[in-house]
């Protein structure tokens, strides 16, 4: 159940301060502001969209900046949230459009992509990645410094939107022309899977800087070493003729039936 109004507390200003800064008045605050698209800032979350592709490092300083003005990690503005919603909508139906799913399978292909795939994968990465920052990263394991649950999903957020863009979206406009068509053509998986390379690389990069960007982890560069184990998938895949986008399409028919 989620609080109608805070606590009240009495006591002196630091009481009623640390009150407001509980993960229950944050959530509540988070949650009242998806409701009110008025009091979102989505052309601030449109400028954060743009720069975690060409200056990532630029996003994060700015969760500093939070943290110094309201004290906390995470966002409290959903309006990244709900574009990045839009987006994962509208490349879907682009994908149901492009593999010549009818209207019914085209929705369930959005229900799968948005409940499972969005909300159901992220929450698990995102809870994931939070337990082994705060039990294996932190510098000096302490109540006063931890990573806030809502920062590791924001790190994820990050993280996917640029993976979203290009595997499905750009992606979009080779498929039925190089990728998919001619599977077994050299070219056409080395196009899809080099999208897929790079998308990883974003994800991967990202949450590295996301979580190097705490002054009170350590030893955050461990985040890096997936990239030899990306390396050596993706000239495999060369070697052996995968094509990884082929089986997504697959997948993404199969799993409507």
């Amino acid at each position: 159940m989620l609080p109608t109004t805070l606590p009240h507390i009495n006591g002196d200003p630091s009481d009623r301060d640390a009150a407001r800064h509980t993960a229950g008045a944050k959530r509540y605050k988070y949650l009242r502001r998806l409701l009110h698209f008025r009091h979102m800032d989505f052309e601030f979350a449109i400028w954060q969209m743009l720069y975690l592709f060409t200056s990532p490092q630029r996003v994060y300083r700015n969760f500093h900046y939070r943290k110094q003005t309201k004290d906390q990690w995470a966002r409290d503005d959903p309006a990244f949230l709900v574009l990045l919603s839009i987006w994962l909508c509208v490349s879907t139906i682009g994908f149901g459009l492009v593999l010549d799913m009818g209207v019914v399978d085209t929705l369930k292909l959005l229900l799968w992509v948005v409940f499972v795939d969005c909300i159901g994968v992220g929450l698990l990465i995102s809870t994931l990645m939070w337990v082994i920052s705060n039990k294996y990263l932190l510098k000096h394991p302490s109540k006063n410094f931890d990573v806030e649950w809502g920062y590791a999903f924001d790190v994820h957020l990050n993280a996917f939107y640029p993976l979203l863009v290009i595997l499905h979206f750009l992606q979009l406009f080779f498929i039925n022309h190089v990728v998919v068509i001619n599977s077994d053509w050299f070219v056409g998986y080395f196009v899809g899977n080099t999208l897929w390379l790079i998308a990883i690389s974003y994800y991967l990069y990202i949450t590295f800087l996301g979580y190097n960007a705490l002054p009170f982890l350590t030893n955050t560069v461990v985040l890096l070493y997936p990239f030899a184990l990306l390396g050596l998938i993706y000239i495999l895949s060369l070697s052996l003729g995968w094509n990884f986008t082929y089986g997504l399409c697959w997948f993404y028919k199969y799993r409507v039936k």
